[in-house]
């Protein structure tokens, strides 16, 4: 199977706001797919609809394959696990009981397990130390570990690294790279920290107005992404026959003005473009970060 999640049009409105507008997406199985979008951007909402939570207006998605109204997505969603919005947690519960509780939430027949998922989540030396008393990121990753119990093979997040300090932000992108990478967790997480989030997706779905209005995996982005060199110069046109001769990717962006997608010889450029009669006026070196990648996407698509 290509896809552990697809969506197809989904609408969810409250009132007169519609939430989702038409949301279609596809999670590709063994990703990091990283959900990209402002707040009231529809992120929560569809999150809470995938993990059943609610319900659709209309529309419909499939996890492994069941669609929502089959009888079987049950069955599904038992490979998953959320955390949705806050870690459910219970603060006069130590860790492992935590954990323990969610076993018997889930029906399981033993605890094995247990104490591999608290070491999994660096939790295994909390003793009897109760969830009120930990620190915001020790219970992020404890609303992680309860989410884990069960093996779930779809692990859901949102906003994961919300507040959390420097230390905690690098503990949870660290668990979650793990469990990708070591574990073939499929992972769908929406944040708001656009480059703690390129550090981890390996799949982006940008989603404005409750519907998703790009999807690119993390290569397609770093292409679009890429570092690149602008030029302003005398003769544009001359500029386009010099890099043309030396089969360099280029994008023509004003009058006197062009990206190349390449680094140059200075020296060789500078020649070439003399015997054209045209000078640079001015290089500089450009990294588009993803911040601004989604930042002119969202430009580009509202001034359509």
């Amino acid at each position: 199977m290509k896809n552990v999640l697809t969506t197809d049009a989904l609408c969810k409105s409250y009132g007169s706001f519609k939430a989702l507008s038409g949301l279609t997406m596809r999670v590709p199985r063994g990703s990091i797919y990283g959900l990209v979008g402002r707040n009231g951007a529809g992120k929560t909402t569809l999150i809470r609809i995938i993990c059943g939570l609610q319900t659709p207006d209309s529309g419909e998605y499939c996890i492994y394959g069941e669609k929502n109204k089959s009888k079987s997505i049950m069955f599904s969603r038992r490979r998953m696990g959320a955390v949705v919005e806050t870690p459910s947690v219970y603060g006069d519960m130590t860790a492992y009981q935590n954990l323990m509780y969610q076993a018997k939430i889930l029906g399981l027949p033993s605890y094995d397990g247990l104490n591999e998922i608290l070491e999994l989540v660096n939790l295994a030396d909390t003793g009897k130390k109760t969830a009120k008393n930990f620190s915001l990121g020790m219970r992020q990753r404890l609303g992680i570990a309860v989410a884990l119990v069960g093996s779930p093979d779809f692990l859901v997040l949102d906003e994961p690294i919300n507040g959390l300090d420097p230390q905690g932000i690098i503990e949870v992108r660290e668990l979650i790279l793990k469990l990708n990478r070591e574990r073939g967790v499929t992972v769908l997480v929406s944040s708001h920290i656009l480059d703690e989030l390129s550090k981890l997706a390996t799949h982006y779905g940008f989603v404005n107005g409750g519907r998703i209005i790009k999807e690119i995996s993390a290569e397609e982005l770093a292409k679009d992404c890429g570092k690149c060199v602008q030029v302003t110069v005398t003769d544009v046109k001359a500029l386009v026959r010099v890099l043309e001769s030396m089969n360099m990717d280029y994008a023509v962006t004003g009058d006197n003005n062009a990206n190349i997608y390449a680094e140059p010889e200075f020296s060789s450029l500078v020649s070439a473009l003399a015997e054209q009669n045209c000078k640079i006026l001015k290089m500089t070196e450009r990294e588009e970060s993803l911040e601004s990648y989604y930042v002119n996407l969202l430009g580009g698509g509202e001034n359509a």
